[in-house]
This record gives structure tokens, C-alpha cells and sequence, in this order.
């Protein structure tokens, strides 16, 4: 693609009177997505794990964006009841909410399970953020134009979804494949959750991306000897920096050309490892509805939150 076609974060439009929510926002892909996002004058707020660096993190924001307006609220995925209470503070505190970045997320780390017992990459990456959309979709129907994105990763065309398995509790745990499920289902909740959408006449929208092959603290939680692998890899022939990778979350969250269902990724040809965010294809398995529903309806029994779209607001569009 020709250099001054190549989409990058001056084309991000106003986001004044916009309010934007980045999970994971202390790091990495989130904390630049959150940078860009308040640099057009967007307030975001930061949900992260950790308090000190979620706060470590806002004060790198208004100190590089004068004026910025940011706000941190504690969410660790890894427990629904942290996830219910970060979800009704949001709700109390904030009353639009435009997008939804669902960005934080594992890879590859030992075996290991959540509060609520389960895997933790499926619990983290997906689970997790499965309970708090649904929990905040009141507001987002509320909100005209809003939007759910969700970070997938290229490894999803690897992964398989074994709903009878879900947690590695027959199978032999592997991490790589744990990951590879866990960052399939973020795209098969996308393209479900769009459905349901477009079913309930919501203008609300949902996005998937992957960013490529990031520099970020990601890896760091990589069991044996696959992380010097990965590190390496990403080196060698992945985005530039963490800023590069959050391309494809800020063109989701803001371009107004961004329809449901969009899937954004990297222009790189290899294995779109690096590059400027593009409309790309997903693989043939999160395409499929059947398991999109089954997900979908696990998903809702194992978090307990069930998704309520036919409110009068759902059927809010933007002027």
C-alpha cells in the first residue's frame, strides 16, 4: 500500500465528549491506544489490575498530554467479582461510555486457574471480558455509536475451541494452544455479539483486531523455553514499537468507516507480523455461527451475566 495511503494515528477524528474505556491500560498496546485517545481529547479510563500502575501509567498520560482527562478504576479479569464490582463503579461514575477497548490479556503462561476456577487464558482474554461487556452493554446501547473492540491475536488461526474442554481439564495443557483458543473465541464473542446487535436494531457496534507481533511486556508470562523464541521472533520481524501495534485498536475505535463485524489487522505480507492496519480476513472457524451460539451460551453459564439488548436506548443512532 503507498505510504500516504497507509492509515496511521493522525487520521484519528475528534474525540472530544467522548469517554473510552481500555482495559490493561498500564502497558504496552493499552497504554498507547489510551496516549492517542486523550491526545484527541478523549476522557479514558484505565482498567487495570494493578492500582500503582494503572495510576503510574495516568500520570505518564497528563504528563505527555496537558489537560488530559483520565481515570483509573481497578479490574482484575482473572475474578468476576472484581469484574462485577469494577463494572458497577463504571456505571456509577461515568455516564456515557463510547467504546470499550477489550485489550488486557495472557500468553502463554503455566497452567493456572482464575478466582472462579478457570483456565487462565480463556478466563482472562475471554471470560473475563465476556462478563464485563455484558455488564456495562446498558450504557453502551445508551451511548449513540458506540463500540465494543476486542484484541484477538494472528495466533487464533491456530486455535481450535473444544467446548466440551474448555479448561484443559482432560486434555494436556499446552499453552500455546490454550492461547490459540482463548484468542479464537475473542473473535467468535465479536461476530456473535454483532449479531445479537444487528437483532436488536443497536446501532452499537462490534470490532475485532490483532496487532501483529508487539514489543510489549506480553511474553512475559510465557512458560519454558518458548519465550526467548517469541521474543526473538517479534524482534526480528514484528511492529516497530508498542505504538505501531496499537494501530489497529485506534483505527477500530475511531474510524467512522468501521462497520460491525470488521476485522483489523496489519498490511504486513509476512504473516502480518508488522504493517498499518487493513481490513483483513479471520479464519473459516471464528466464521462459524454454530459455534459462535455455543460459546456464547457457555459463556453466559459459566460468568451468570446474561446479555439484555431490546432496550428502548439499543435502537438509539447517532444524529
Amino acid at each position: 500500500m503507498p505510504a500516504a495511503q497507509r492509515w496511521t494515528a493522525s487520521q484519528i477524528p475528534d474525540q472530544r465528549d467522548k469517554t473510552i474505556l481500555v482495559t490493561g491500560a498500564n502497558t504496552g498496546i493499552g497504554l498507547e491506544t489510551a496516549l492517542a485517545l486523550t491526545a484527541r481529547g478523549a476522557a479514558v479510563v484505565l482498567a487495570c489490575r494493578d492500582t500503582g500502575k494503572s495510576r503510574a501509567a495516568a500520570a505518564r498520560i497528563t504528563g505527555a498530554v496537558p489537560g488530559a482527562s483520565v481515570a483509573t478504576v481497578r479490574l482484575d479479569l482473572a475474578s468476576l467479582e472484581s469484574v462485577r464490582q469494577a463494572a458497577g463503579e463504571i456505571l456509577t461514575r461515568f455516564p456515557r461510555l463510547d467504546v470499550l477497548v477489550n485489550n488486557a490479556g495472557l500468553m502463554m503462561p503455566p497452567p493456572g486457574r482464575t478466582a472462579d476456577g478457570f483456565e487462565l487464558q480463556i478466563g482472562i482474554n475471554h471470560l473475563g471480558h465476556f462478563a464485563l461487556t455484558g455488564l456495562l452493554l446498558p450504557r453502551l446501547l445508551a451511548t449513540p455509536g458506540s463500540r465494543v473492540v476486542t484484541v484477538s491475536s494472528s495466533a487464533h488461526r491456530q486455535g481450535r475451541m473444544d467446548l466440551a474442554d474448555l479448561h484443559f481439564d482432560r486434555r494436556k495443557y499446552q499453552p500455546s494452544a490454550a492461547y490459540s483458543q482463548s484468542k479464537l473465541a475473542n473473535l467468535l464473542f465479536t461476530y456473535q455479539l454483532q449479531r445479537s446487535l444487528d437483532a436488536a436494531g443497536a446501532a452499537a457496534i462490534a470490532v475485532a483486531v490483532e496487532p501483529g507481533f508487539v514489543r510489549t511486556e506480553l511474553p512475559r508470562s510465557i512458560a519454558g523455553p518458548a519465550r526467548p523464541a517469541v521474543i526473538a521472533v517479534t524482534r526480528l520481524i514484528g511492529q516497530p514499537d508498542a505504538a505501531a501495534g496499537a494501530l489497529a485498536t485506534l483505527r477500530a475505535a475511531t474510524d467512522p468507516d468501521a462497520a460491525g463485524g470488521d476485522y483489523y489487522g496489519p498490511d504486513g505480507w509476512l504473516l502480518r507480523a508488522s504493517g498499518h492496519p487493513v481490513l483483513i480476513e479471520p479464519s473459516t472457524r471464528s466464521r462459524d455461527p454454530h459455534v459462535q451460539q455455543q460459546l456464547w451460551a457457555e459463556s453466559e453459564r459459566l460468568t451468570g451475566v446474561s446479555y439484555e439488548f431490546l432496550t428502548s436506548q439499543s435502537r438509539t443512532r447517532p444524529a
